[in-house]
């Protein structure tokens, strides 16, 4: 095919769409159907009634190919466990039972039966449940899900492809199940795997679908020939088959390296790669294997992860050049389109002049359509969008709102001592010790309390105008009084004030930072039915007053114990929100960092004693290829220190991460230089403590022992039984108890039972210990 014939081929397509719907439908009728409000024919209805809006707004649009599959209750890794029979022992009797239930267990647990193990998604805030496997671990093919939703897409007259976690992806993401050696590489199933699969594709043949994708995004990871072989193995077998349908293998979030050779080569129709700018090297790998002859390439050209709107002259250029390296080429997002919000026409607080500068998903897919109508059509197709396209992009690069100059010089007067802790923590421990006066396993909270009806309905009455600001801070002080009285209750060592002002961790402080735009509407899903705001970097960074001293001080007034101040960090600021594209990460984080300094140094001053600044997000914005790790861990460590470094050695400084794999990064948290760390550990079963202590890490942690994402409450003995488990990596003087994460999802019943059974889990392993009194 010419590549006049390849461009008229060009069709627009996604990968997948948010679920949650306009007004979060999704999340309502699954909490309704746990809490017994919602019976599970309306759950499916409802379900199924976003699944038709989502596919009908594609198809007017102009997308001419909509995915199916995408769509999940709670996790598609999850639903790809269901599709392949990897249900967990214990959690079969569930499944059998009642398939939705025993779905809803394995993601939060029951009071009696633990969930399975959750962890972010690549480099994104996304979160999924990771499947537990082992030798004898069986797999049979359940294809109900994908071939019901292509059915109901087909229906609709749409050209549908269903989407699948490709089979070497969903092993590599897997664990040893419970009971099973932590050597056993679950890759080692591949073989077993392959037939389920080769099942499933048969199924989904037979029920209507021309194509299938198979997501492989785990491929532009670092990855050894053993599996680079196994990908190899696992197309060539899955592309035998004549019952198939065509097979398009899709990857993305970075680079794919090594493995495009092995994707190119493999005996599939298509492939759909990343070409934005943290894969820009696929158009040159794939040039210098001969292109895709014969085969067709979906090209994701629009970043299907941040919010500014894309560049159609640059991106049409991209296509351009692809045209003669494929037999068609066709147009989408990076990736799936469920990394960010739905609609930016919703947003009424946002300046016009700025709202222009924003694609949210539907916007993503007019830009994606406009793309493959300027490829097949030529420019003078498109000459209006690519018109109002560069005055969007002329607007935000030369509006005041992007750059402060004092903002800038700040930064450039940066030294490396000001990065730098006055004392070693030899010293600074010693007179932390002296100054706090805490026991042996001191006891606390990572920082929320859970967010009450009562709080929620009182902030929104605050937005409309139902109550004045006296009025609401008021119901915030009643609500911070009850949380220190429970804490003192409970005997919790040191306290926190449970942040009943904020909404969010990163949103509070974006609202009270300059440079950051806040939205209405922009939900994104970060897993299950916790949807987050992420507010928008648009630009430079600084804090015009005070944002948590105030609570923090009045929180102190009411207890004789330390109460912990609580901020977000400057890595977390940026990874959970959307940020600038137009200037270096580290110079953005240092802006964030030097706002932050200025409240952990007022918070000092107003005598908090212990500060606690949050980095759950270290981890989790790890680069996916190691040579471009080291960059980012020097800028995203530096900027820690440069939020903390300025106090004075007897002020303790936390920090906390969760829900992320942390093996490769302790050298990391060790450059920090924090007093203590607390860290997720009770799904993992202390995982994280044995690699600090592998790694020799010499300060303070607190590896959870309370796993918040369940309602399920732990009894004392389960606390201490990973408590004791702790001790075996980490030595008293330096083990703290807490559990793996804020409260804010929780309820205050399973709150308190939880606190309670933790404290006393403490008690009774402090009492075992040889130095206890």
């Amino acid at each position: 095919m010419t590549s006049k014939s390849a461009a008229a081929a060009a069709r627009a397509t996604v990968y997948g769409y948010p679920r949650q719907g306009r007004g979060r439908e999704l999340k309502k009728a699954i909490e309704g159907y746990w809490k017994g409000r919602v019976d599970a024919d309306a759950l499916r209805a409802t379900a199924a009634e976003l699944r038709r809006t989502n596919w009908r707004q594609l198809a007017e649009a102009g997308i001419q190919e909509v995915p199916t599959g995408d769509f999940s209750y709670y996790d598609h890794v999850l639903d790809t466990s269901v599709m392949v029979g990897a249900i967990p022992g214990r959690h079969r009797a569930a499944v059998e039972a009642d398939a939705l239930d025993g779905y809803f267990a394995m993601a939060r647990g029951t009071q009696d039966v633990a969930p399975l193990e959750m962890t972010k998604w690549f480099d994104t805030n996304y979160h999924y449940l990771v499947p537990e496997l082992g030798p004898d671990t069986i797999f049979t093919a359940d294809s109900a899900k994908q071939v019901a939703e292509l059915r109901e897409a087909l229906a609709l007259g749409l050209t549908a492809r269903p989407v699948l976690v490709g089979p070497v992806t969903y092993l590599l993401l897997a664990k040893p199940a419970p009971g099973v050696a932590a050597d056993f590489d679950p890759l080692t199933l591949l073989d077993r795997l392959l037939p389920v699969y080769a099942e499933v594709l048969s199924d989904l043949r037979a029920a209507g679908a021309e194509w299938v994708q198979l997501d492989e995004p785990a491929l532009v990871q670092d990855r050894t020939p053993a599996e680079l072989n196994a990908a190899t193995r696992a197309y060539r077998d899955l592309g035998a088959p004549t019952d198939r349908p065509k097979l398009l293998v899709a990857s993305y979030f970075d680079r794919l390296g090594d493995a495009l050779p092995v994707l190119a080569k493999a005996p599939v129709e298509g492939l759909a790669l990343d070409f934005t700018e943290a894969a820009a090297a696929n158009l040159d790998a794939l040039a210098a294997v001969g292109g895709l002859p014969g085969k067709r390439l979906i090209a994701g050209v629009v970043n299907g992860r941040n919010i500014w709107v894309n560049d159609l002259t640059k991106s049409l250029a991209t296509l351009g050049t692809l045209l003669g390296l494929a037999d068609r080429v066709d147009v989408a997002a990076s990736c799936s389109l469920l990394h960010v919000p739905l609609d930016a026409t919703t947003e009424r607080d946002i300046e016009p002049q700025i709202l222009r500068w924003l694609a949210f998903a539907r916007q993503k897919t007019a830009e994606i359509v406009t793309l493959a109508k300027g490829l097949a059509q030529g420019t003078g197709s498109i000459t209006g969008e690519l018109a109002s396209n560069r005055a969007a992009l002329a607007s935000r690069a030369n509006s005041p709102i992007t750059r402060d100059p004092a903002v800038r010089a700040r930064v450039g007067a940066v030294t490396d001592t000001d990065a730098r802790r006055s004392q070693p923590y030899g010293e600074r421990a010693a007179a932390q010790r002296a100054h706090l006066g805490l026991p042996l396993l001191p006891t606390t909270t990572i920082g929320s309390f859970p967010q009450t009806a009562e709080l929620r309905v009182a902030r929104a009455d605050l937005r409309a105008g139902r109550i004045d600001t006296a009025g609401y801070e008021e119901r915030i002080k009643a609500e911070i009084q009850e949380v220190i009285s429970f804490q003192e209750k409970t005997g919790l060592d040191v306290l926190v004030h449970g942040e009943a002002e904020r909404n969010d961790m990163v949103q509070y402080f974006a609202e009270q930072l300059t440079g950051y735009l806040a939205t209405q509407h922009g939900w994104v899903q970060s897993y299950g039915t916790r949807y987050v705001r992420p507010p928008i970097l648009a630009g430079d960074i600084s804090r015009p007053e005070p944002m948590t001293v105030r609570w923090t001080t009045y929180a102190q007034s009411l207890t004789p114990r330390p109460v912990k101040g609580m901020l977000t960090g400057p890595v977390t600021m940026l990874a959970w929100s959307f940020v600038r594209d137009d200037q270096p990460l580290g110079d953005t984080a240092r802006q964030v960092a030097l706002a932050l300094r200025d409240e952990v140094n007022d918070l000092e001053t107003a005598g908090t004693s212990v500060i606690q600044v949050d980095e759950p997000a270290l981890r989790e914005t790890l680069p996916l290829r190691a040579a471009d790790r080291p960059g980012y861990l020097a800028w995203a460590t530096e900027a820690f220190r440069l939020t903390t470094a300025g106090v004075r050695p007897a002020t303790q400084i936390h920090t906390h991460m969760c829900y992320a794999e942390f093996g490769d990064i302790v050298q990391a948290i060790d450059d920090l230089d924090a007093d203590v760390i607390s860290l997720e550990a009770a799904r993992s079963h202390m995982q994280v403590a044995r690699e600090l202590a592998a790694h020799g890490y010499p300060r303070e942690a607190g590896p959870g022992v309370y796993d918040i994402h369940s309602p399920r409450v732990p009894s004392a003995d389960e606390a201490a039984a990973l408590l004791r488990k702790g001790l075996e990596a980490i030595p008293a003087e330096r083990l703290w108890v807490n559990p793996d994460c804020g409260l804010k999802t929780r309820g205050w019943p399973e709150t308190r039972a939880s606190l309670d059974n933790l404290v006393a889990a403490a008690h009774a392993v402090r009492a075992e210990l040889p130095t206890a009194d």
